[in-house]
């Protein structure tokens, strides 16, 4: 199943008439809005392919390309390919991204401030499991860092990269995406392991529409980093809960990571480090580990796996 020819109008349509409205229920008067200008970037340009190796491998030869003309990378340009043949995620592992998933890769020109580059994996994989959840899989929930799941298995994931570019200097964060929606056949090393949303729910999805809710809630969580970032400035704290980033509120919501006794490591599945209990996630979000000894580290990269 080929991913549908999709547009940014599209997409500005399509958060119109869905996502806008449901998002004011929840907000002030103009909040929503503002919030989705900060994120409008977002597939402010979208390119699809039938095929790539690698959707980041594409995104790196896009900025190289357009810095050796000497222009500008457009902010937002998102990339999706009906299949990737070479795709890679974290530590190098083989991702199998078969026709009928949602694979891609999004150039994202960083703005933000240290602290809130901190939370883009974070926003990231809420709109993710926001996506899921909207779309019939109610169960799913987010594995800290990049993992989403539904009843245990993984259904979609993240990864994101930062170079510099060459010519430019900018700063660019390469934010690739990979879900299972109606691919259904998995290698038998992956059965045990993943499912798709059509698998789980049990008929096809209608991948135009999944495609752009995705993008609408990538606009939304990636603006409200910026929209928090700019109240920090001018009021000195956050707008969730307890002077906490409301996008930290959203993740602990959609999260089971928080309780779970783990295994954490860098490439955990090849060189596991040491067991923990998850009990909390950092304001700047860092992973809370309490070890065997009673000491609370807090980790910002690597990964977990529940025991």
């Amino acid at each position: 199943m080929a991913t549908p020819h999709i547009s940014a109008d599209g997409l500005k349509s399509y958060i119109t008439e869905f996502e806008l409205p449901m998002r004011r229920a929840g907000n002030l008067p103009g909040v929503s809005e503002t919030i989705f200008r900060y994120g409008a970037f977002v597939g402010s340009v979208i390119s699809r392919y039938s095929s790539l190796d690698r959707a980041m491998n594409h995104a790196r030869d896009h900025i190289a390309m357009v810095e050796q003309e000497n222009r500008s990378v457009v902010n937002g340009t998102t990339i999706v390919a009906d299949y990737l043949t070479a795709s890679k995620g974290r530590f190098t592992r083989t991702w199998h991204a078969p026709p009928g998933g949602l694979w891609g890769s999004i150039i994202y020109v960083n703005t933000l401030l240290p602290r809130s580059r901190l939370l883009l994996p974070l926003a990231v994989g809420v709109a993710c499991c926001e996506t899921l959840r909207d779309s019939g899989a109610k169960k799913s929930v987010i594995r800290w860092i990049n993992d989403v799941l539904v009843e245990g298995l993984k259904i979609g994931g993240f990864l994101i990269e930062s170079l510099h570019g060459a010519v430019s200097k900018e700063e660019f964060f390469l934010i690739g995406f990979g879900i299972n929606v109606n691919n259904t056949d998995f290698p038998d090393q992956l059965k045990h392991l993943a499912t798709s949303l059509s698998l789980y729910l049990g008929h096809s999805i209608d991948l135009e529409i999944f495609t752009y809710r995705f993008l609408a809630k990538l606009q939304w969580n990636i603006g409200l980093l910026c929209f928090e970032e700019e109240h920090f400035l001018m009021e000195g704290c956050w707008l969730g809960s307890s002077g906490r980033h409301c996008l930290l509120d959203r993740w602990i919501e959609l999260s089971d990571s928080l309780g779970k006794q783990v295994v954490f490591g860098f490439d955990v599945m090849k060189r596991p480090q040491f067991e923990a209990k998850v009990i909390g996630i950092s304001n700047d979000g860092g992973l809370q580990l309490s070890l065997d000894d009673g000491s609370v580290i807090t980790e910002y990269s690597g990964e977990i796996r529940y025991i």
